[in-house]
């Protein structure tokens, strides 16, 4: 028979281990980057949302709950089989927490029907489909940078009210380039303008002559770019070479970022209207990240990488609040605290999932007009959040009562 003392002994210990505080009992905490390395969209997100989700677990204090956050990466290949594979493995057997970034569309509604079924956290700062917090929404997803809404609505009707009212759309053919052709097909005619046609192109498009001579052939006034990084890169330059603009056509590029006017020159890009949730000449906030940014990869951060930063700040700060990983409460709390950063200093996360805040509508300078090396935007109007973003009641969420 074992000693009443020694009994008593380790009912105590039982009974201190049932009330250790939930924080103490946590894994460490682990965050997935899903990106695209090696693709069309690498230079807008990749690397840079790796060394953006990075600063931004250095600048909270690298631990949470006594334990070193840990991060891994991989890349998507565009594509969203191989996108569920790794999520379910990582939310599987890899214990990943939170996953950020999807570079595409397909792939981030790919891995949101995963995320519903593990009950994960899952940030997309990359990926633009309006459906993401529209008929698609999740209760465990928040889209934080921009969508094709946004972009539609900001530079849509600002070329439309300067006269550009006749469209032909040149279509990346998935999910994103036919939410950007809806959307802002929806604003030019409700601004009174027409949508002559499009042409749907392949992902990752080497040769766009067919499509911009079809394009060229529609008369129309302008010819909006329904896609997003190389393409939309490879689709102005060979604009330029088959003589489109100074035909009397108008290139829009509705989701642009400021990797891509690098790319191309202000020579090519001078002029273009485009929108953008950051850019990095804005105030002192936005220098100095984009500063420490551009110390670490030598390039200027992407809207898509400064919003990585931002979302994986939140998430850790919302966690440090809550007192635990466990999904449900951490998304309230991310729902609950204002978003307040180098990114954006006035952004809510919506019930659909949607981070609300500023866009901005800029024009490409001229040569002459830029001081040096990514001294490229003139900043035309600040779009505040309740125009730039779709009205939490239009998006035809479920979860909006």
């Amino acid at each position: 028979m074992r000693p009443i003392a020694a009994l008593v002994s380790a009912a105590g210990l039982l009974s201190a281990a049932l009330i250790v505080p939930a924080s103490a009992q946590q894994t460490p905490l682990k965050i997935g980057v899903l990106s695209d390395f090696s693709s069309v969209y690498s230079d807008i997100g990749g690397q840079g949302n790796v060394e953006a989700t990075k600063m931004a677990i250095e600048d909270f204090g690298g631990q949470m709950f006594g334990k070193p956050i840990d991060m891994v990466a991989a890349d998507v290949l565009n594509k969203p089989d191989v996108a569920s594979t790794i999520a379910r493995k990582w939310w599987e057997t890899e214990g990943v927490d939170m996953i950020i970034d999807l570079p595409t569309s397909a792939t981030a509604l790919a891995v949101m029907e995963l995320s519903k079924r593990y009950e994960k956290v899952m940030i997309v700062t990359d990926a633009a489909s309006s459906d993401i917090t529209g008929k698609s929404c999740s209760p465990y997803t928040a889209h934080w940078t921009y969508d094709t809404y946004s972009n539609a609505h900001t530079v849509g009707s600002a070329i439309v009210k300067n006269g550009g009212d006749s469209w032909f759309f040149l279509t990346a053919d998935y999910v994103f380039g036919h939410s950007i052709e809806r959307d802002t097909g929806d604003v030019v005619k409700a601004a009174g303008g027409k949508v002559l046609g499009s042409v749907k192109h392949p992902l990752n498009t080497a040769d766009f002559s067919s499509f911009l001579l079809q394009a060229q052939a529609s008369k129309a006034k302008i010819i909006g770019l329904a896609n997003g990084g190389g393409d939309t890169i490879n689709a102005i330059k060979q604009a330029g070479e088959f003589g489109i603009v100074a035909g009397g056509q108008n290139l829009a590029a509705i989701v642009m970022f400021i990797s891509d006017v690098h790319s191309l020159g202000l020579k090519l890009a001078q002029g273009l209207i485009i929108t953008e949730a950051y850019y990095w000449d804005l105030n002192d906030k936005t220098r100095a990240f984009g500063k420490r940014f551009q110390e670490r990869i030598k390039r200027m951060p992407t809207m898509n990488q400064a919003a990585t930063y931002s979302a994986t700040l939140h998430y850790l700060k919302a966690v440090q609040a809550a007192g635990t990983k466990d999904t449900k409460t951490v998304m309230a709390k991310m729902r609950e605290l204002p978003v307040k950063d180098a990114f954006t200093d006035n952004g809510t996360l919506r019930e659909d999932g949607r981070m609300v805040h500023s866009m901005f509508l800029f024009q490409v300078k001229k040569p002459e007009e830029s001081k040096g090396p990514w001294d490229y935007y003139k900043l035309l109007a600040e779009v505040p959040a309740d125009q730039a973003f779709r009205p939490l009641k239009d998006g035809g969420c479920p979860l909006v009562k």
